[in-house]
């Protein structure tokens, strides 16, 4: 089996845009096999997508859609998780965030991308409602 996934763009050689979460993977977060669990490294994903699209929205924001997640290599416990965040899109109410997890392995140097996708998120007011994402209180470049 190869590497990369099949319908999988070329990984960047470093990681690409703004650090917005950085963990540590331990034991408790592993799946039967004994790697971390997919499903903990989507969630550290999206709380590091969600921090990056509050500077944007400033407001609350709520995850609509993940889409185009591609696993390129499993994350192993001791593993650091670094993930960074990039603006896609921003429109009315909503942006999509390209988040890329790395990791670095203990004994190594180099940084590996293991996972990386797409999040979308609508910015909403307290009642829940979808509102407007103020143009110009962006503190990062789309």
């Amino acid at each position: 089996m190869a590497d990369t996934p099949i319908h999988a763009a070329p990984a960047p050689a470093a990681p690409e845009g703004e650090l917005s979460i950085r963990t540590l993977a331990m034991p408790a977060d592993t799946n039967q096999n004994g790697d971390i669990f997919g499903g903990w490294l989507l969630s550290q994903m999206d709380l590091a997508g969600s921090i990056y699209a509050y500077k944007t929205t400033q407001s609350r924001n709520v995850t609509v859609a993940i889409e185009a997640m591609t696993f390129r290599k499993p994350v192993y416990v001791g593993d650091v998780v670094s993930v960074y965040a990039t603006t896609v899109r921003v429109g009315r109410t909503s942006i999509t965030v390209h988040v890329a997890a790395w990791v670095q392995r203990r004994n190594e140097s180099k940084s590996i991308l293991v996972t990386d996708g797409n999040y979308t998120y609508v910015a909403v007011d307290d009642s829940g409602h979808p509102q407007t994402i103020r143009q110009g209180s962006s503190s990062v470049s789309a």
